[in-house]
């Protein structure tokens, strides 16, 4: 147990680190509840589009109309953002999708430590892309867990968790904002705690670990040799970002929505299109088949196989990839 001493949680004076959405609803809760921040730590501006515009993380939007402190330091590892950060004066520092590995001189900045939302049930899918991953590999939960942050990959004692469900249909996109969601809950729970004195750390199980690297695009390649199920899952983990992919007639097709047809064995060669109807394509796996439900060619729109195949032929024994 460990017993913070302190009145009213909301007298904490806060530093928030993060960057993309996910990190949103967490600093938003924050602001909500009257907490003193007295800055947000985000990653630097970064081209965007065709135009290669700088593009403001989301995070710092969001401060920026809070009228809060922004800090984007492009490396954290520096004397003088260390000294950055002492001159805050934090009493502790929160956590969110970052990106970055804060060293110890950082971390030992804040008396009562740093604490990190990570979108998975620890010690599992510790990483980048713990929400990809966990579809892609077919799991059937995933949850928030908040923790103290140490120097290692998502390596800290454990406070405090929740889990939810992940439905057969769920995209990592969908995870993802229930995710961001349900990570504000908890590290909303876990401030009132620390307020109660009543925050528990629990050593993380190293046996338990798995890991969640970053995503690339190369990921998003479907292996047809490989069972419906698998596909499937890779094609949800996959959206909205880097995409699933095929081969058709030479070009690259994305493959954004799937189900699986059936799991049963069958003498056809895998990628080979065994039934074209007017919603859905069956295209034979390694074991069982899928229905393509979603498609998308490059510089083209998303489309449903129904619009797709009005403008563009596909025939039954065809081969994708």
């Amino acid at each position: 147990m460990i017993n913070f001493c302190i009145d009213e949680v909301t007298a904490l004076r806060i530093v928030f680190m993060g960057t993309p959405e996910f990190a949103l609803p967490s600093l938003q809760m924050l602001v909500n509840e009257g907490y003193d921040i007295a800055a947000v730590v985000t990653q630097p501006d970064k081209p965007k589009g065709r135009g290669k515009k700088a593009s403001m993380p989301p995070v710092k939007e969001y401060a920026i109309n809070n009228n809060i402190n922004v800090l984007q330091p492009e490396k954290v590892k520096t004397q003088e953002f260390v000294e950055t950060m002492k001159e805050l004066k934090p009493d502790l520092m929160v956590t969110c999708a970052y990106g970055k590995i804060l060293p110890k001189d950082i971390l030992d900045i804040p008396p009562y430590g740093c604490i990190n939302v990570h979108g998975s049930l620890l010690p599992k899918y510790r990483g980048a892309a713990p929400i990809q991953w966990a579809i892609i590999n077919g799991e059937k939960t995933s949850g928030i867990t908040t923790m103290f942050t140490d120097v290692g990959m998502d390596t800290g004692d454990m406070l405090l968790k929740a889990e939810i469900e992940i439905p057969d249909d769920m995209t990592a996109g969908q995870l993802h904002d229930r995710l961001a969601v349900l990570g504000a809950d908890v590290l909303k729970d876990t401030l009132l705690e620390i307020k109660n004195g009543t925050l528990r750390r629990i050593p993380q199980k190293e046996e338990e670990a798995t890991y969640a690297p970053m995503l690339s695009k190369a990921d998003g390649c479907i292996d047809w040799s490989k069972s419906s199920r698998e596909i499937h899952n890779l094609v949800r983990g996959t959206n909205p970002w880097p995409g699933a992919f095929t081969q058709y007639e030479g070009k690259m097709m994305k493959v954004w929505a799937t189900s699986v047809f059936n799991e049963e064995k069958h003498d056809k060669k895998p990628g080979t299109i065994v039934k074209v109807e007017r919603e859905r394509i069956i295209v034979a796996c390694g074991l069982g088949m899928v229905e393509v439900k979603e498609v998308q060619f490059e510089s083209c729109k998303r489309l449903c196989i129904g619009d797709f195949i009005c403008g563009h032929r596909m025939d039954e024994g065809e081969i994708l990839g």
